[in-house]
């Protein structure tokens, strides 16, 4: 499982457009994400590929949460763990946090056939709550489905109890369904969306008042399969999650005295907008997350360490496109109150400087099948959960 990628280094991150577009190398002059551990809550994770050898921190995943944690059945919590943190050795995947690192958890995701193997995964709300009772700092999640578990609920409010910062994938199904998704929109959990070149969400990201920001997520390169042998192209918001993740840790690790709240309302106070932060877009959130705003200003100044950034979101809840909460017959089909620019936000800098803009584009046709199978919001398998 360690072979080198067929690629080279040089063909696999020349399509990691988005480290030049955020300038990833200034940012390292800065910070590297240094003494900030990430858990990716995903279809596990193989430590021995070559850009996450002495990246993934296997004895740290506790034994009742930690079934096959290192073997990835679809090659797509790897991915997300090389976005976050990979070297780029061997040819493989530069991660925007280079110097954070993994602890990886494996639940029971689409893509897990067999039953026993569904069966023994550990519960998602466990592994939540297990991250929680550790010293990770950042849990993300790239993953989803349009159900929610009080249990799951739960676990989140105390993941958040205890300073953890949550990221989870706004989801992809906008052009078919656009479901309320979970776990981005619970209290507490950052639902980030997918921007395209412009900053623009891509018509896959699914919208609603629980996309919290947005990163880039199209056109990224990301393991094919649970061989690793090659990597393919992608869109989704799985891989935005996990750029969103790796930002926090760049973040937190220059500022390793901050809350989860802090380091979150950095996130947003600097991100790139065209409208007023007190009127969030329902495609785009609070804008288009840029770390790099926040690492150049050695004394920035962040909201108070108990102030909750996403207090009015948490307080209100989520709601559909006609403003009902999930629980309540829908009404209306009327498009989301706050969209922008007909229903496509741009994310363009709030200043005159827009070089963090992201710089590429929406894959189409036959390359859309990568949206959930490559780089998407996995569904959750409740296989063993009355519904």
């Amino acid at each position: 499982m360690g072979l080198a990628p067929s690629a080279s280094a040089a063909d696999v991150q020349s399509q990691q457009w988005y480290l030049s577009a955020m300038k990833a190398d200034e940012m390292w002059k800065v910070s590297t994400g240094k003494g900030v551990k990430v858990a990716v809550v995903d279809t596990g994770v193989n430590p021995e590929t070559p850009s996450l050898k002495g990246q993934v921190l296997v004895d740290e995943v506790p034994k009742a949460a930690g079934y096959k944690a290192t073997e990835d059945y679809v090659g797509h919590g790897t991915s997300m763990a090389e976005l976050i943190a990979g070297t780029g050795a061997g040819g493989g995947l530069k991660g925007l946090a280079p110097n954070a690192k993994i602890v990886p958890y494996r639940i029971a995701l689409k893509g897990l056939d067999s039953k026993v193997e569904i069966a023994k995964a550990p519960d998602e709300a466990a592994v939540i709550r297990a991250i929680a009772d550790s010293d990770v700092k950042i849990i993300n999640m790239s993953f989803g489905g349009n159900v929610d578990f009080p249990d799951v609920r739960a676990a989140v409010k105390y993941a958040h109890s205890k300073g953890k910062l949550m990221f989870a994938s706004a989801g992809n199904d906008a052009e078919v369904k656009n479901f309320i998704g979970y776990p981005a929109a619970y209290p507490y959990v950052v639902g980030v969306a997918a921007s395209d070149e412009s900053g623009t969400a891509g018509t896959f990201s699914e919208h609603g008042n629980y996309v919290d920001l947005a990163a880039p997520g199209l056109d990224m390169p990301a393991w094919c399969d649970n061989t690793f042998r090659s990597y393919c192209g992608g869109s989704g918001t799985s891989m935005s999650a996990a750029i969103a993740s790796a930002s926090a840790a760049l973040v937190w690790s220059a500022h390793p005295d901050w809350t989860a709240n802090q380091v979150l309302a950095s996130l947003i106070d600097t991100a790139g907008r065209d409208w007023a932060k007190d009127d969030p877009s329902t495609y785009l959130g609070y804008g288009l997350i840029r770390p790099r705003m926040v690492l150049e200003q050695s004394n920035f100044n962040p909201a108070g360490a108990d102030t909750d950034p996403l207090a009015r979101e948490n307080a209100t809840g989520v709601t559909d496109e006609a403003g009902n909460s999930p629980s309540a017959p829908a009404s209306s089909s009327s498009p989301p109150s706050k969209a922008k620019s007909g229903g496509q936000t741009s994310a363009a800098a709030s200043t005159s400087d827009t070089s963090d803009n992201t710089t590429m584009w929406i894959a189409l046709g036959a390359a859309a099948a990568v949206l959930v199978i490559g780089g998407g919001a996995f569904a959750v398998l409740r296989s063993r959960r009355a519904t």
